[in-house]
């Protein structure tokens, strides 16, 4: 298992994408897979950053820990903002035009059907979301 702790801030996505793909470059992580995970870094760390602590700022951490059978990663996003479930959310009507749609929901939404597993949580003050990706 390996960690991160970073300020919840937008220019830390790429900080937070960067320390999890120099783990899954030494899996040997299919490219597919890495983008989709790299979208749901981008997604779900962006909302810690722009919603959790708003107005001020506070840390998140993220962690990486490796299942070998089947082989895949599970990350996980740690904040002790506001508690917030994104799991709970409507699932957007993806026959609607953009127009139609409401603002919202539509990057959760990409990370469950990406993702093999998303799981929220809150405890002892702290929002947990967990995702796995199976990468074999």
């Amino acid at each position: 298992m390996k960690e991160l702790t970073v300020d919840a801030a937008i220019e830390n996505i790429e900080t937070v994408t960067n320390f999890i793909n120099e783990e899954l470059e030494q899996l040997n992580c299919p490219m597919k897979a890495q983008i989709q995970i790299d979208v749901a870094i981008d997604e779900l760390f962006g909302n810690i950053a722009r919603y959790a602590y708003n107005p001020a700022t506070g840390k998140a951490t993220v962690r990486i820990e490796v299942d070998k059978s089947p082989l895949s990663v599970v990350i996980t996003f740690i904040d002790h903002g506001k508690p917030f479930d994104p799991l709970s959310a409507a699932t957007p009507d993806i026959t609607l035009s953009a127009e139609e749609r409401g603002i919202g929901g539509l990057g959760i939404f990409l990370v469950k059907k990406s993702m093999d597993l998303v799981e929220y949580e809150f405890e002892n003050g702290h929002n947990i979301l967990k995702i796995k990706k199976n990468l074999e």
